[in-house]
């Protein structure tokens, strides 16, 4: 057994399979076979199809007829398409949401981009950048009472960069920029403006998409 809970086992077998993409030793077109799973995790394969089925509505699992089930590739093209989708939709609702931040909000807010300019400034702890910068969003999401677009801000964004692409998503900015890019969303925020917001959080996706772009495969 690696660590499988019995009372949960469909949600950590795919923690599991999150884990392994994060680490690298499943990549983007490789397959996922649930014999293969449920002899390595000692389960029955239900639950590891139960997951799978978890991680499809996520996009980061697709099937193929006749062929089986592959961690998802993405073209050049669906790369951006993800990024602009994702920073329209979030743009818009932080956007709406604005009048509801209260100075506690802001707080974290500056909180969380303080701790990206101290990994910027030490140069260590890097990986920790993926965190803060997750954090930094929940807050945002957290005067968002819209879940369905929530669930699609997260499934156009973080599951592309935090789990199909991480290992260039934690080197597409360096950690000063990563912490610049986030300054500049706080800065808009406490302006109070939305169109100040909108167009500071459609930009930060679109920047990042086209740099994620590049690592798109050929199809």
């Amino acid at each position: 057994m690696i660590g499988i809970k019995k009372q949960t086992y469909s949600e950590q077998v795919a923690e599991y399979i999150k884990t392994c993409i994060l680490k690298g030793e499943l990549l983007p077109g490789d397959q996922v076979k649930e014999v293969e799973l449920s002899e390595k995790l000692a389960i029955s394969r239900a639950p590891i199809r139960e997951a799978l089925q978890l991680l499809a509505r996520e996009g980061l699992i697709q099937t193929e007829p006749q062929k089986g089930k592959y961690i998802t590739e993405l073209t050049a093209q669906q790369i951006k398409d993800s990024y602009f989708t994702g920073g329209v939709l979030e743009a818009a609702a932080v956007s709406q949401a604005l009048p509801l931040y209260d100075e506690n909000d802001v707080s974290q807010l500056e909180e969380l981009v303080e701790g990206m300019r101290k990994v910027a400034e030490s140069g260590e702890d890097i990986d920790s950048l993926a965190e803060l910068d997750s954090e930094f969003h929940n807050v945002l999401f957290s005067r968002i009472s819209n879940e369905l677009l929530i669930d699609l801000c997260r499934r156009s964004c973080q599951g592309i960069s935090k789990f199909l692409l991480y290992r260039h998503w934690i080197s597409l900015f360096s950690p000063q920029e990563v912490y610049e890019r986030h300054v500049a969303i706080v800065e808009a925020v406490k302006s109070g403006k939305a169109s100040k917001v909108e167009k500071t959080i459609r930009k930060h996706y679109m920047d990042s998409g086209d740099r994620m772009a590049k690592y798109g495969v050929e199809k």
